[in-house]
């Protein structure tokens, strides 16, 4: 829904104010269209539903994955893919990942979406039309800007449309924000953004080397300034920054890895996700045996971890495999075989 143009078409109408009040308010509780909007003049839905589409997005497919997890592949009014995920689970959650972007330029090497080409930003409707398509289908309560794109290169529009995500059920503090590392809008998020809405920080090596093999963004904005961000706005919000921390096999899982993560994060100002690597052909994912022991060193630190529930992994909706129509990575070969490589030198 844009609402923005159904406020215009209401004044070019004469409509009286509240009228958008009214549709956004539908919108918000699930409506399945205008013609739901019973307080409205029965001329007046008419009008709307022939002059402007409800939703910003159309719905090209679903893919529902055997442990509940269900992905949306959209197209905008442009032809431009974005993906959404809508995960449930059994204490009645319903979480949204929402994209920002169709596809992003920041190609981290790891990242499916990275092999996507970058159409676009998308606009707060856009971003609200992903979790108003889910919250047709029931309640919504989480909400993570972790699909498709990086948030902070779009940041005024990820924030105008978190803003409205109560309307659905979905509070501040249950929203998250992640970035990679975008400086420019991190500083932004932490100066101007005053609702309690959450961080997290893709982090995924813990030395700026590797770092900047995985993650190009970090040769132009080096972790070492990222982090300074991440504790100043921990410090001023009083909320633990989540660490996102993919998981590599012989790339960014060893032991003494585990140590300098450790060694470079407060432990009163973090806290470490380790996420099981989700197959797109880049890398090999760390073996359960290595996640826990990286684990056990960071929580003998008295850093908090705990390791990511992977949901979604069969019908490529998991953290990392976002890639509508993406171009796919090698499985195997010196592509991969170079990736793997820094980490030896460590």
């Amino acid at each position: 829904m844009d609402l923005a143009r159904v406020t215009e078409l209401l004044e070019e109408r004469g409509e009286p104010a509240y009228r958008a009040r009214q549709v956004w308010e539908w919108a918000a509780r699930g409506a399945q269209g205008y013609g739901e909007m019973t307080n409205l003049p029965a001329g007046l839905r008419s009008d709307l539903d022939g002059a402007l589409p409800f939703t910003t997005l159309a719905l090209e497919r679903e893919a529902v994955s055997a442990d509940g997890t269900v992905k949306a592949l959209f197209r905008t009014h442009d032809g431009h893919p974005v993906e959404t995920v809508l995960m449930t689970y059994r204490d009645g959650r319903r979480s949204l990942c929402l994209s920002s972007q169709s596809g992003c330029p920041l190609t981290c090497t790891f990242c499916a979406t990275g092999a996507m080409a970058f159409g676009r930003n998308l606009s707060p409707w856009e971003i609200l039309d992903q979790a108003l398509h889910f919250r047709r289908t029931g309640d919504v309560s989480h909400a993570v800007f972790m699909g498709m794109g990086e948030p902070m290169l779009n940041l005024e529009n990820v924030v105008a449309a978190a803003r409205r995500l109560p309307d659905l059920g979905i509070t501040h503090r249950r929203t998250t924000v992640s970035t990679v590392g975008w400086l420019p809008g991190l500083r932004r998020f932490v100066d101007e953004v005053e609702e309690p809405i959450r961080l997290a920080l893709s982090l995924h090596a813990p030395d700026e080397a590797l770092r900047s093999v995985l993650m190009p963004v970090n040769e132009r904005f080096p972790l070492h300034e990222v982090l300074a961000e991440c504790r100043r706005y921990a410090e001023l919000r009083r909320r633990k920054v989540f660490v996102e921390y993919v998981m590599l096999a012989s790339v960014n899982d060893r032991v003494e890895q585990a140590q300098a993560l450790a060694g470079l994060l407060d432990a009163r100002l973090f806290k470490v996700n380790l996420i099981p690597y989700n197959p797109t052909g880049a890398y090999d994912g760390s073996s359960r045996e290595a996640i826990s022991a990286f684990k056990i060193v960071l929580e003998r630190a008295g850093l908090p971890a705990t390791v990511r529930l992977t949901r979604g992994r069969d019908i490529e909706a998991a953290c990392g495999q976002l890639a509508a129509e993406a171009t796919p990575r090698p499985a195997s070969g010196s592509r991969a075989r170079r990736r793997r490589a820094p980490a030896a030198r460590g």
